[in-house]
């Protein structure tokens, strides 16, 4: 994924440290079409902003100096892709499904998905109505959840 300058020096304030992933819902607790105002009233204000990214982007790290954490995109100041970053510690999905799984438990636990290839790794994707619920896969094992806009490209 593209990890453009992570803030790995940004301080946590409200970011968990085991998220959940509640598929065309959201992500530790980030939906799609929230506003960068409910986003700080979720996690805090303290949070790297993405210098060189094609949308603002937000990176909260689950501790100080670690890249581990979640990224939040907005498009017109309304969250557009929420994701985690570097396989975070704890956080799960549906039916406790967690990062580190096999392929085969992803499809166990979340049902049909299709397969998109990104750069390097997969996305696979179940289309809601409110979000494209997103699990991203890296040599067959489970590297991280996302929720993008319905039927956008959840490459990041």
């Amino acid at each position: 994924m593209r990890l453009a300058a992570v803030a790995a020096a940004a301080l946590v304030a409200g970011l968990p440290q085991t998220g959940r992933l509640v598929p065309d819902r959201s992500l530790a607790g980030i939906r799609i079409g929230e506003t960068q105002q409910q986003v700080t009233a979720t996690l805090g204000r303290s949070y790297g902003v993405c210098l060189h990214c094609a949308r603002t982007t937000w990176y909260y790290n689950v501790k100080p100096f670690d890249q581990h954490g979640l990224g939040i995109e907005f498009t017109r100041g309304l969250v557009s892709a929420v994701y985690t970053i570097f396989e975070p510690s704890g956080w799960l999905g549906p039916r406790n499904l967690a990062l580190g799984e096999t392929q085969g438990q992803v499809t166990t636990a979340a049902g049909p998905l299709v397969v998109l290839d990104c750069a390097g790794y997969a996305a696979w994707v179940a289309d809601g109505k409110r979000a494209r619920t997103v699990y991203y896969l890296l040599n067959g094992t489970l590297w991280g959840f996302g929720l993008v806009r319905p039927h956008a490209n959840p490459c990041r």
